[in-house]
């Protein structure tokens, strides 16, 4: 069972008062005035392209979406930049460093971890490697690479919609 992450508020966190209306956005506590607006957290993603306009997809090898493919990336850190995230959250899970990126797209999604559900806006790149032959999986993580032009078979098996959505964009808009 799931629950979203502005249900999950039963009481106030800065007073402990009991919540008056649970899942309601913003949270306002009547006791002490604590208010939350339960804003998106950004998530970025790369679309890196190989010298032969293919496109890495990896597959995910822990939930959510274990065992589907999707693009590299993850979430913003605090104290970091968008650009700053996507080099990290790359160079960690593929050991790729980017030579270039660029932004294409951005798409709200939302993501279930652990049976909360929290609002996510994913940042979608086009990025070119610098060494895109020496990919190297963080195994706790990632379970296989593939350098693909992307057909069906691997947009129907994408761990998360905004992902599919984006490759979809980047075919339409004649990059892909």
């Amino acid at each position: 069972m799931s629950i979203r992450i502005e249900e999950a508020y039963q009481h106030c966190p800065r007073c402990a008062a009991e919540a008056p209306e649970p899942g309601k956005v913003p949270f306002r506590c009547q006791h002490c005035g604590f208010t939350h607006f339960f804003g998106p957290v950004a998530a970025v993603g790369a679309l890196i392209i190989d010298g032969q306009d293919r496109l890495l997809l990896v597959r995910r090898a822990r939930d959510p979406g274990k065992g589907m493919w999707g693009l590299p990336g993850g979430f913003v850190d605090q104290d970091e930049t968008v650009e700053q995230a996507l080099n990290r959250e790359i160079y960690e899970e593929t050991r790729l460093e980017l030579d270039s990126l660029s932004l294409l797209v951005t798409y709200p999604n939302e993501y279930n971890y652990r049976g909360v559900v929290s609002p996510v806006i994913d940042l979608f790149y086009c990025c070119r490697a610098s060494e895109p032959g020496r990919v190297e999986l963080e195994p706790a993580e990632l379970d296989d690479y593939v350098w693909v032009r992307p057909t069906d078979q691997y947009l129907d098996n994408m761990a998360f919609p905004s992902n599919r959505r984006a490759i979809e964009f980047w075919m339409d808009s004649g990059a892909g």
